[in-house]
């Protein structure tokens, strides 16, 4: 299992870069949400390929289909 991490870089200037790395789908956000409204305004987001791929959900899941087409 990939290790999750949040990565903060805080530049001369005072600007603040996260990153998340290794937290499928939405969840990135949910995690950061509140750190993100302390900092103050959002300059930018840019989303990464892990905000992209669907999360293990560890489920069985069914496929059921209809034989009977009219």
């Amino acid at each position: 299992m990939k290790r999750e991490t949040i990565k903060y870089t805080i530049r001369q200037d005072g600007n603040v870069t996260e990153e998340v790395i290794n937290v499928p789908g939405t969840a990135c956000i949910d995690l950061t949400s509140d750190l993100e409204i302390k900092l103050g305004e959002l300059e930018n987001k840019v989303y990464t390929a892990d905000y992209y791929k669907q999360p293990n959900l560890n489920q069985d899941v069914t496929l059921q289909y209809n034989k009977d087409q009219t």
